[in-house]
């Protein structure tokens, strides 16, 4: 899926996105929403410190000493950008970052009220998330309890003595969130997307990427990692020399994996990624990988008979990279059970050290904050645990968030939004002068089959099942990951929920889904600096605007435009308009790869081509969205602060990319990350529309033109 920003989601617990609007450094942000342009009134009981004001468009924010022509996002948000550095508990701080610490400001004060109603009803969502609350808070249990919430698994893992018990186990770690070797997911299947399916694919790394492992580039940080190992090792318990060769071990193993894993570049095409085989089949593929026993014990029947035993039936899978299976089967043959354990001991320390004791998550913190994103210090811990619960019970928080916040107001007004941008779609398909007819007819039919969720979904989520205790903060996480694997389980070859939501009501973001053709607007991101009623027309649709037609691009990306109507992985392009496509496309990536966030580190422009199209789409819809809402009420065609209305649009699209960034933190989402920064998301597109042009009278020569023949023109 597509999101606007890439937020970092567990794929075992909300599904794995590519095509957002953002890529996030918080997690589950949360928000409130707005009424007439302010902010529901603060509740008594929110956080203590002073309210974060709203961050909404400004032209305090603009440097007017600089020529928009030479450097039109200094010009935009040059003030911004110089007062206002990174702070010390965070890698990057840009828009959205200053919309979700007033977010998580009002969201400290539903957590603080929750955990202190023990009356509320036993499973509600305040008990569920106020006892949640209360165990990440309860640091001196968490401190008593030392290694013990692992102690029974580091005894499991003592216990294997051959690869078939090392899956069976790795089937339990994976249910409960633990990962290793692989990962596996449920989800509807790419090429009959009504129903759910059971996906394989490759995984088992700690850093964030193959090139970390494989890439001169990140010398320094493998050495740095492989001593950060090392530490956690020897808190376990291990002696030094012990912990450092079992550092060395894990280190090798991982860098195996690697080197059989796909690029990022080459995880993006979803045909390449999708490979079917029948049950039968991919055990005959490895015979000597007890893959049965781990389909067994992850509760599916891999005979494919009638459910036995409460067991679900597998008839086959989509495996995303085959080749990966087979270096794995290999790896499983050549290394030592014992060098599995070692590895699989760093896993569950590695994935258990956020909940553990303050020496575990200060080192973890330490290596994944400090060294891998240049963050100086840790969030506060009640932030910290509100992301988790945001990540495990999301949509119990949730409804007590959408309950106080979230106005209808808001929704009625996002409805208009989205049909005008999907009227100027519309029109777009019918006259884009470089399709041929055949193709266009399917891609209106596909057109008139896209839907749109908008705030929450209709029914929560139910997690009453869920054992959530006071004194058990790591046990309730995992309880949670294991309910959310069985919640994917049981629907294995059954027909698609289209009503689910794969991001919380509160995140601060927006996706596409290829596979439902729908687009998904989370009431979080529905205030400034996005949405803002209280703003003329020009700064909302160069806000909200562009990120609605951000979205519906995505269905007609490079890889969106390879779904059908009816979200099936399909071939109903002609050729001829898929190279059309393709050399637009193009157009696209060399631009991109132009751009250096740091000297010598280039933007990847195939990572990012599809998050670029949309950025350029979503620009180009919103805008002719604007001039039919002006044709319709002149009066609204007037200057305000000094600008014409189509100036603020592009002001106001450059401002929601404000950002600075620590080098560490822009290094590694250059490697991961599908989303280019965001000060050339903030120029990129611009410099392929000519209005942009005209409304700030740049002329060639000038450092912001582009040669129209260089410029991309797709939707």
């Amino acid at each position: 899926m597509n999101e606007f920003f890439q937020t970092g989601l567990n794929k075992r617990s909300l599904g794995e996105f590519d095509h957002c609007f953002m890529n996030q450094q918080i997690v589950f942000t949360l928000s409130t929403a707005v009424i007439g342009g302010s902010l529901f009134a603060i509740p008594a009981s929110a956080d203590t410190a002073a309210a974060p004001p709203v961050p909404r468009f400004s032209i305090s924010y603009m440097d007017l000493f600089i020529d928009p022509g030479r450097d039109f996002y200094r010009f935009a948000d040059g003030n911004w950008v110089k007062n206002n550095p990174v702070p010390a508990d965070k890698s990057r701080w840009a828009s959205f970052s200053e919309l979700a610490e007033r977010n998580w400001y009002l969201i400290h004060g539903i957590l603080n009220e929750a955990e202190t109603n023990t009356t509320a009803e036993a499973h509600s969502p305040v008990r569920e998330v106020g006892d949640f609350f209360a165990s990440a808070m309860d640091t001196n249990r968490i401190e008593q309890l030392g290694f013990q919430p692992i102690a029974d698994d580091l005894k499991r893992i003592d216990q294997i003595g051959s690869t078939t018990e090392l899956l069976s186990l790795l089937a339990h770690f994976h249910e409960e969130g633990v990962g290793g070797l692989f990962s596996t997911d449920f989800g509807p299947d790419a090429k009959n997307s009504s129903i759910y399916a059971y996906e394989l694919d490759q995984g088992g790394l700690t850093l964030p990427d193959r090139d970390y492992y494989l890439t001169d580039r990140f010398a320094d940080i493998r050495d740095k990692y492989r001593e950060h190992v090392a530490k956690m090792f020897e808190l376990l318990g291990e002696k030094p020399d012990e912990a450092t060769n079992h550092a060395a071990t894990v280190l090798a193993i991982e860098t195996s994996l690697a080197k059989a894993s796909r690029s990022r570049v080459d995880l993006r095409d979803p045909n390449k990624n999708y490979n079917k085989f029948t049950t039968a089949d991919f055990l005959d593929r490895n015979p000597e990988v007890p893959w049965k026993d781990y389909f067994t014990e992850s509760g599916l029947d891999p005979s494919a008979s009638d459910a036995a035993g409460g067991k679900v039936p597998l008839s086959y899978e989509i495996v995303g990279q085959p080749e990966f299976f087979d270096s794995l089967a290999k790896l499983l043959k050549d290394q030592p059970i014992d060098d599995w354990k070692v590895y699989l001991r760093w896993h569950l320390l590695h994935g258990s050290a956020p909940f553990l004791q303050r020496a575990v998550e200060e080192e973890n913190f330490a290596f994944f904050g400090k060294t891998l994103r240049g963050q100086e210090e840790q969030e506060p811990r009640w932030k910290r645990a509100a992301h988790v619960i945001d990540g495990t019970i999301g949509e119990a928080l949730g409804q007590l968030y959408v309950e106080k916040y979230f106005p209808p107001e808001a929704k009625r007004r996002m409805l208009e939004l989205v049909d005008n941008l999907k009227t100027v779609f519309r029109d777009h398909l019918e006259h884009v002068d470089w399709m041929t007819q055949p193709t266009r007819e399917k891609a209106l039919a596909k057109f008139s089959k896209f839907s749109q969720k908008i705030g929450y979904p209709d029914k929560f989520r139910d997690y009453s099942s869920i054992e959530i205790r006071r004194d058990d903060y790591l046990g309730n996480v995992r309880r949670s990951a294991e309910f959310e694997n069985h919640r994917e389980l049981v629907r294995l070859g059954k027909p698609v929920d289209k009503s689910e939501w794969h991001m919380t009501p509160e995140t601060v973001n927006a996706y596409f889904n290829p596979l439902q053709n729908e687009i998904v607007f989370p009431a979080g991101i529905l205030q400034p600096p996005f949405f803002d009623m209280s703003m003329d027309d020009a700064v909302n649709y160069g806000g909200i605007g562009v990120v609605i037609g951000h979205e519906i691009t995505h269905g007609y990306d490079d890889q969106g435009r390879k779904y059908d109507a009816d979200g099936n992985l399909n071939e109903w392009w002609t050729e001829a308009d898929s190279k059309a496509f393709d050399a637009r496309a193009q157009k696209v990536v060399d631009e991109y790869n132009a751009f250096e966030p740091l000297p010598g580190l280039h933007v990847n422009g195939k990572l990012t081509l599809g998050e670029n199209i949309a950025d350029l789409g979503g620009v180009t819809i919103a805008y002719d969205a604007l001039q039919r809402a002006l044709a319709k009420d002149p009066s609204k065609n007037r200057k305000i602060d000094g600008f014409t209305p189509e100036q603020r649009f592009f002001i106001s699209f450059a401002q929601i990319w404000r950002t600075n960034i620590r080098d560490a933190e822009a290094r590694r989402l250059a490697t991961v990350d599908p989303h280019s920064p965001g000060q050339f998301r903030a120029v990129g597109p611009l410099q392929n529309f000519q209005p942009f042009y005209d409304a700030f009278g740049i002329k060639a020569g000038e450092p912001m033109w582009r040669t129209p023949d260089l410029r991309a023109k797709i939707w």
